[in-house]
């Protein structure tokens, strides 16, 4: 008789499925060597006419097609995975694990989904709008089409639950705030909790003795000071407009500008919502919130995409310098997301000028996109920089198994 060894059995795998207002983001996951087996997104659902992309077995398979709701898209995720593979029923599925982005001051780390669970994302909805009823809806979709298997959330501002009450509270009526649950609870959390720990495993450091600043930088953008592995502040605030400025988003503003408008310009909350949320930041000052584009612009004289440029990084260097003062000293600066990992004008930019801090980038190991963990501070800089590229999907399948004992 045969008996199967460790290595006979099937890697345990994780679907990780980030589901938008019009999308669905997916990555077949297996958590133990941190590889993506298949991937993929569903666009545009809702309109006329969907796109899909599964990534598979190193092939882009793209379809247009209808795609009226999450349901049929889930559906359509489901048949890839059964007609182009991997076949899911032999990839040894432990769990399916979603991202939602407000867990409030309800969840401090992933949970197994069950009916409370669906009720608390539901009723936390009104502190993330945009995001956590399209959340939810991915998580209930999800457990129709695959109910065999546990299904685990795990929040966004999880990793910034504990801040330190000064860094949490706004200073205005405390009753008001209690009430209505006005606070800060950041945002890409999963990111700043990744990028921190292997930060610590790469430079062969403790993670309790490093004091780290952490910049999250794409369309959205925050930062984060992390000490000893614990976060102490963070940028973004009660949602994710707070903070630096990003693609389409202001980040930091006096609020009175809003009075501003509405009383002389007559702007409607909905107006404001969406020249704030939308029509702002690089956009907004520049007409463009892809950097590439934006870079263009500056090489050509475009006097706004050099304010653009000029604003993102003063912001950036602002910030720099005031988890600099709260964490009391800093060990290690890193840039990670799609434009903290790819653009190395931004990364120079905005360390430009901090040398007094002990802050000095070496440009020849700044130059380039980076696609792995690449210190590039000068030997004589007493602050170590790095990019870190992100992976908040492998996170995600990492907790996921946690909490499931897998």
């Amino acid at each position: 008789m045969s008996t199967s060894t460790p290595s006979d059995q099937p890697r345990a795998s994780v679907l990780v499925i980030n589901s938008g207002s019009s999308s669905i983001k997916y990555q077949l996951v297996t958590p133990d060597d941190g590889r993506a087996v298949a991937s993929g997104l569903v666009e545009q659902i809702g309109e006329s006419t969907g796109a899909v992309k599964h990534v598979a077995h190193g092939v882009t398979t793209r379809r247009e097609l209808p795609v009226p709701d999450h349901a049929e898209g889930l559906r359509i995720v489901l048949g890839l995975f059964e007609e182009i593979g991997p076949d899911l029923s032999a990839a040894h599925v432990v769990a399916v694990g979603h991202r939602v982005v407000q867990g409030g001051a309800r969840f401090d780390g992933p949970v197994r989904v069950d009916a409370k669970v669906e009720r608390d994302i539901d009723e936390l909805s009104p502190l993330a709008p945009l995001h956590n009823p399209a959340n939810l809806t991915g998580i209930r979709v999800a457990q129709a089409l695959l109910p065999d298997v546990p299904h685990v959330a795990v929040f966004d501002t999880a990793f910034f639950h504990h801040l330190p009450a000064a860094a949490a509270t706004y200073a205005i009526d405390i009753e008001v705030a209690t009430k209505y649950r006005v606070r800060r609870y950041g945002a890409h959390g999963t990111s700043h909790q990744y990028v921190s720990d292997k930060v610590a495993r790469v430079l062969g450091r403790p993670l309790e003795e490093l004091n780290q600043i952490v910049l999250h930088l794409g369309n959205g953008a925050s930062a984060s000071a992390v000490r000893g592995g614990v976060a102490v502040e963070t940028s973004m605030g009660m949602t994710p407009l707070e903070g630096l400025v990003m693609g389409t988003r202001s980040g930091d503003l006096d609020p009175a500008v809003l009075f501003h408008l509405h009383r002389n310009a007559g702007m409607s909350v909905e107006e404001l919502d969406d020249l704030l949320n939308r029509r702002s930041g690089i956009k907004g000052l520049s007409g463009v919130n892809d950097f590439r584009a934006l870079h263009e612009l500056v090489e050509k004289g475009d006097a706004g995409a050099r304010l653009a440029l000029d604003v993102y990084l003063h912001r950036l260097r602002k910030y720099v310098g005031a988890y600099y003062a709260v964490l009391g000293g800093v060990d290690v600066i890193t840039f990670t997301a799609g434009v903290g990992e790819n653009d190395d004008v931004v990364r120079a930019g905005a360390l430009c000028g901090l040398e007094g801090m002990g802050i000095v980038i070496d440009h020849e190991r700044n130059a380039g996109r980076k696609s792995e963990p690449t210190v590039i501070s000068a030997d004589g800089s007493r602050v170590t920089v790095m990019v870190v590229p992100t992976n908040e999907e492998l996170a995600i399948a990492r907790q996921s198994v946690e909490v499931v004992g897998a």
